[in-house]
């Protein structure tokens, strides 16, 4: 008996939350191009969820992503533009997932190798786009992974570069983290972490867990979301941690043949070099599912 009134309840829910998403689809009105194949129903449902399904809450966030999204270009930063970024390895998509699927983002602080805040930005871009590009069916979520290894407060990200980060995974990629491990951060984190988490909304703060090799419990946390045979060492795995910057680029380069075509638009001015001839990338016809982010 209790059993089926819970389920009943939990298909009121649904519908009352399907409703919400055409409203919400009716709320922000005609629109086109890549804004249009952007919205998807599922698209929609993380900027309700991450606005606690308040509709005009959720429109006023959604629309500002899809100004954001129009001058800022995310679909069309090409790894050739980033790539000096990611020489050191610093934020790189691993070549594993989480028990669940998830595509998974390595953040090493530590190997920071570059001071131009916009570039450090548009790379982090980058490689969220290109983590959502990659998940598998029926996952919407990523997982970071963030390694303290030789951080220092000289190497340390400046504030206005976490800041306008967190900004722009909170307010323009609503509810595609599932879960960020800072493994073993030093101390002195403590002091940045104190003025960071004031930047971060509720939902995002409560994603960000500490892992400390020696407390049993947040181990524990960690291994329920990763097989620790593909995790490195550097998180307490038994993987070797291995960031060869040609061999990603190359990964990279194919994948920007991937988001072209998924975002319909024609490859072969940044693919003159690679022999892709324009014909090999003419825009598909939209996907079912498009990326949305």
């Amino acid at each position: 008996m209790f059993r089926r009134k819970h389920s009943h309840n939990h298909q009121e829910n649904d519908s009352s939350q399907d409703a919400k998403v055409n409203e919400l689809r009716t709320a922000i009105g005609p629109i086109s191009g890549r804004s249009l194949q952007y919205c998807t129903d599922a698209c929609l449902r993380r900027y309700l969820e991450a606005r606690n399904w308040n509709v005009d809450k959720s429109k006023k966030m959604l629309e500002e992503t899809l100004k954001w999204r129009s001058n800022y270009k995310p679909e069309e930063i090409r790894w050739h533009e980033v790539a000096n970024e990611g020489e050191t390895g610093k934020v790189y998509r691993a070549n594993f997932h989480d028990r669940q699927g998830r595509t998974v983002l390595i953040l090493r602080p530590g190997m920071q190798n570059t001071s131009s805040q916009d570039s450090q930005i548009r790379h982090l871009v980058y490689l969220i786009e290109n983590a959502i590009l990659n998940l598998p069916e029926g996952q919407e979520q990523m997982s970071w992974l963030i390694d303290f290894t030789g951080w220092s407060l000289n190497t340390n990200v400046p504030i206005k570069t976490a800041r306008d980060s967190a900004n722009i995974l909170q307010n323009h990629y609503p509810e595609r983290l599932a879960v960020a491990f800072l493994y073993n951060p030093p101390r002195i984190f403590e002091a940045f972490w104190k003025v960071v988490k004031y930047f971060l909304d509720p939902k995002t703060f409560q994603k960000v867990k500490f892992v400390y090799p020696k407390n049993k419990d947040s181990v524990e946390l960690m291994s329920s979301y990763f097989d620790v045979e593909n995790l490195p060492t550097e998180f307490g795995g038994k993987a070797k941690l291995q960031y060869d910057h040609e061999e990603f680029s190359r990964l990279m380069a194919q994948d920007d043949v991937k988001a072209a075509r998924v975002w319909g638009f024609d490859n072969k001015l940044h693919h003159v070099n690679n022999g892709y001839s324009g014909a090999e990338v003419v825009p598909e016809p939209v996907p079912l599912a498009p990326p949305a982010s």
